[in-house]
Formats: C-alpha cells, sequence, structure tokens
C-alpha cells in the first residue's frame, strides 16, 4: 500500500533511536538517508569511571539512578575490561535501580537485573518527581550521567533530600568523527538528492551548514519538498521517538 512519503528521499541527521525513526520513515514510502550528527565513544579520561566502579562495588549506593541504556553498556564494559564485571553486576544487583525511561531496563534485562522503578516521563524531571517521593537522607545515591547536558538542577534535586550524590559520565559524543558522513549528506542535498532533513532539522540542519561551509560546500543549494504538513509530521514522529 503506498505511503504517504512514497518518492521522497529523506535525510535523517541523528543517532538517538535512529532505527527506529528510519523504519518509521521506510513504512510511509520514503528512501532514507541516514547521517549520524555525531558518534557515541567511551569517555577519553576513564580513571575516574575506573575510580566510580571501584567504589561501587566495595560499597554499593543505596540508590542508583540510570539515564540511559548506552550509560549502562557502557559501564559494563568497562568493568570488563578492569576484569571486574562479575563483581560490578553483583554489586548493581544490591542497590535499587531506578531508570530513565525504558532503555535502562532493558540494559539491565540484559545482565539478568531489573529496575526497581522506571519514571513515567523520561526525563530528568520525571526522576526529580519519582525520587521526591522517596526517603533519600543520608542515602549514597549513585547517578549515571549523560554528556553534553547541565544535569546541575537534577543534582541539587537529589542533594535536596539530603542524600549524596556519586555521579559517572561513563562515554562522549563525538561530532567531529562524523565529518565525513556530515559533507556527504551535504553534497548530496544540495545536488537536490534529498527531499528533507529528517529528525529535529532545526538543529541538525544548522549543524550540517556549520560543518560544511568551512569546507566550502554552502547550504543555500539545499531545500526541499515537503509541504508544511508534511514537515510537522516527520518533525513530531521524530520528537516522539528522540524524548
Amino acid at each position: 500500500m503506498a505511503g504517504k512519503l512514497n518518492g521522497y528521499r529523506i535525510l535523517i541527521l541523528e543517532t538517538r533511536e535512529e532505527a527506529q525513526f528510519a523504519r518509521l520513515l521506510t513504512e510511509q514510502g520514503a528512501e532514507v538517508m541516514q547521517c549520524p550528527m555525531f558518534i557515541i565513544q567511551d569517555a577519553p579520561d576513564t580513571v575516574p569511571i575506573e575510580a566510580w566502579i571501584a567504589r561501587f562495588i566495595e560499597t554499593p549506593c543505596d540508590d542508583l539512578v540510570l539515564t540511559t541504556g548506552e550509560g549502562v553498556r557502557r559501564l559494563l564494559k568497562l568493568a570488563r575490561r578492569m576484569n571486574l564485571e562479575p563483581a560490578f553486576i553483583g554489586a548493581l544487583g544490591t542497590t535499587r535501580k531506578y531508570a530513565r525511561g525504558p532503555k535502562p531496563g532493558r540494559a539491565l534485562r540484559e545482565i539478568g537485573l531489573e529496575p526497581q522503578a522506571t519514571t513515567e516521563k523520561p526525563t530528568s524531571e520525571g526522576i526529580a518527581e519519582m525520587l521526591s517521593l522517596l526517603d533519600l537522607h543520608g542515602h549514597r545515591v549513585g547517578l549515571q550521567l549523560y554528556p553534553e547536558k547541565d544535569h546541575s538542577t537534577l543534582i541539587g534535586a537529589i542533594s535536596g533530600q539530603g542524600a549524596e550524590v556519586d555521579a559517572v559520565e561513563p562515554y562522549v559524543y563525538d561530532a567531529r568523527a562524523a565529518d565525513a558522513n556530515i559533507l556527504a549528506a551535504v553534497d548530496e542535498m544540495a545536488q537536490a538528492d534529498a527531499d528533507a532533513p529528517g529528525a529535529d532539522a532545526g538543529c541538525g540542519g544548522k549543524e550540517a551548514s556549520h560543518q560544511a561551509e568551512p569546507r566550502g560546500r554552502s547550504s543555500t543549494k539545499c531545500h526541499g519538498r515537503l509541504n508544511a504538513s508534511d514537515a510537522v509530521a516527520v518533525r513530531h514522529a521524530s520528537q516522539g521517538l528522540l524524548s
């Protein structure tokens, strides 16, 4: 059956949930071009993360907030490299675990564990609201963070409940590593081979332009054929998948 996007070629400018978004567009008949705007890498300085893992094994936190499935897997990967994975998994099993949305729970289930609770709203505000219902006074709360976000409000909310926060950020986003993908995508868009940038076009499109113009590419040739209602539908679909 023909989809609403039959005949369109759409460029995806994100990496988070990219496969799901690509499938959604493909089901609507679009041809999808995928262009990660950044690549996820292990944190370059592993010393504080190794120290956090060792500290967690020696004295597990009373509570552990997991914000991303990627973070859970990166911590496990580093624990494996330290030859401490079984001990780390054992320590994880002794603490109360709270997940920001479904993804950390999926990562935990891969090692036979379950979160004690999952936020209804997969946001930092949702975590703060859930934790506000708990008595955290005197607790040591582990907090797995993700890059390029100011987490001070969440940390302050947990500290404000009388808890000691022990935070760890096990990975980084590397935009420069995706330069080749971005330049190729801009070239195709400039040749009118892509009908519209998908995902967060307002942010990703500008980032692609900023990456390309110093290298002699111009974004002024890029244009799309989607009408306003189509573009809104694509944006709403991407926001639902990427939140």
